[in-house]
């Protein structure tokens, strides 16, 4: 019966079954092979469509890349990152309301404001199309926009992978002189924002137990609101390799070189190595800043002959790569999953991850696990498990058991479904009115 789906009163006259949800995906940035939002996006979107609902992705620049199924309705910025000019200074006519015009006044007075920018325009889409969705998933965007959603009626739940406040942390912390550590202040003020959205959030979903303490300390969310639902690996793609792994390679994916993924960390571990041995590699999937702390560390550690940087990879390299690798090293001092910790177990590589954030949770007794922070600890184990063929199998084949059994994008999808279920069950009783919220002008004002 159709009335006992909770979402059929939002329909009118779909051809959709009573069982399928129609579902907008929110994602205020989607770089397709890295930085895990554009992955997440794809798999998920991907899998709830074999699931039999309808998806529309909804994204701001970088787009996404979506397989077969889902549909992506490009929600444009002013893109002033994009590559190879970032922070660039629009020309007038690229202007078209007041959200582009505030975009550009908090990137130029050193904010980052995609976040808050996105959230208005998609809040400001969705309310002319309230009847088009059942339910509205936000992967991390947590802007005031998003609560004018629930306003409007429309059931919403949100992803938060970590709260950015950790970033923030590590940011303030390793940056140098006052000038600096304000400038890092200002980029973070965003955190503020996503914190008082989080708390006004009724369905929030995070990945790991680990993650979800960090958003309830940070954000004070009540964590009766969280459900966990891990992040899953594509199996079919990350597969064990069907040639020799390269000697002596060791694989990191990193999509930035801030100080909390680990990269300064790894090279300098890689220099200790090499003083023993002269047939190890180092092959980072990233781009970092030619100026920043990663290129300098190459330089001055002398690593130039056995450090490459490689970037622009799709899924099927990556693969190949963290497939053609002896040891896979993830050296982030926080982590809340890790993306490429389950690829590179997917590829039955043996792992060495640091003990920082969810890491523990994610790969269990089937990696290396050493102290974040230690170039010394990740050395010895470098070394250790270059000296023993027969543990380093035994690592790989155990870390693809556990993907088989505990990661994949379908059980992902399957139990995202239930959590959208459950938000519309709740929805169904709320009053036109909902939480109060304030107009868009109070709101950046709160900023």
């Amino acid at each position: 019966m159709v009335d006992d789906f909770p979402g059929a009163a939002l329909r009118s006259g779909g051809s959709g079954s009573p069982e399928t949800l129609r579902i907008a995906l929110l994602s205020y940035r989607s770089k397709p092979h890295c930085g895990g939002q554009g992955v997440y996006v794809r798999h998920v979107s991907r899998e709830l469509v074999g699931l039999g609902h309808q998806v529309e992705v909804i994204s701001g620049q970088p787009y996404p890349r979506l397989d077969a199924g889902p549909t992506l309705l490009e929600l444009p910025s002013l893109d002033l990152y994009r590559e190879p000019d970032p922070f660039r200074v629009p020309h007038p006519r690229e202007f078209r309301d007041w959200i582009d015009v505030l975009e550009f006044l908090t990137m130029g007075t050193g904010g980052f404001p995609e976040p808050l920018t996105f959230s208005l325009r998609a809040a400001r889409l969705l309310k002319t199309r309230i009847a088009d969705f059942d339910v509205v998933h936000d992967n991390q965007t947590l802007g005031y926009g998003m609560l004018a959603l629930e306003k409007a009626g429309l059931p919403l739940i949100a992803t938060i992978h970590h709260p950015v406040s950790v970033d923030r942390v590590v940011e303030i912390q390793n940056a140098h002189g006052i000038r600096q550590k304000l400038g890092k202040r200002r980029w973070y003020m965003f955190t503020r924002m996503q914190g008082r959205v989080a708390r006004r959030m009724s369905s929030i979903v995070t990945v790991s137990s680990n993650s979800g303490s960090d958003i309830v300390r940070d954000f004070k969310v009540d964590p009766a609101v969280m459900r966990t639902v891990p992040i899953g690996v594509d199996t079919t793609t990350f597969t064990p390799p069907k040639a020799p792994r390269v000697p002596g390679r060791v694989v990191a994916v990193s999509s930035s070189d801030s100080p909390i993924k680990g990269v300064k960390v790894l090279l300098e571990a890689m220099a200790k190595l090499r003083t023993g041995r002269d047939d190890v590699e180092l092959v980072v999937v990233g781009k970092p800043n030619p100026d920043g702390p990663v290129a300098r560390a190459v330089t001055d550690l002398n690593l130039g002959d056995i450090v490459r940087f490689v970037s622009g990879l799709s899924d099927d390299g990556i693969a190949e790569l963290l497939a053609s690798a002896e040891i896979a090293v993830v050296p982030s001092l926080y982590e809340g999953f890790s993306i490429p910790a389950v690829e590179a177990m997917a590829c039955a590589t043996p792992l060495i991850a640091t003990t920082g954030g969810a890491l523990p949770e994610v790969v269990g007794d089937d990696a290396v696990l050493v102290a974040p922070g230690d170039p010394a600890e990740m050395a010895d184990a470098l070394e250790g498990l270059f000296d023993n063929d027969e543990r380093r199998r035994a690592i790989g084949a155990a870390g693809r058991r556990r993907i088989e059994t505990s990661y994949t994008w379908r059980r992902v999808a399957e139990s995202m479904v239930e959590v959208y279920r459950d938000a519309i069950e709740r929805n169904r009783g709320r009053t036109a009115a909902g939480p109060e919220v304030s107009p868009p002008h109070e709101q950046v004002a709160a900023c």
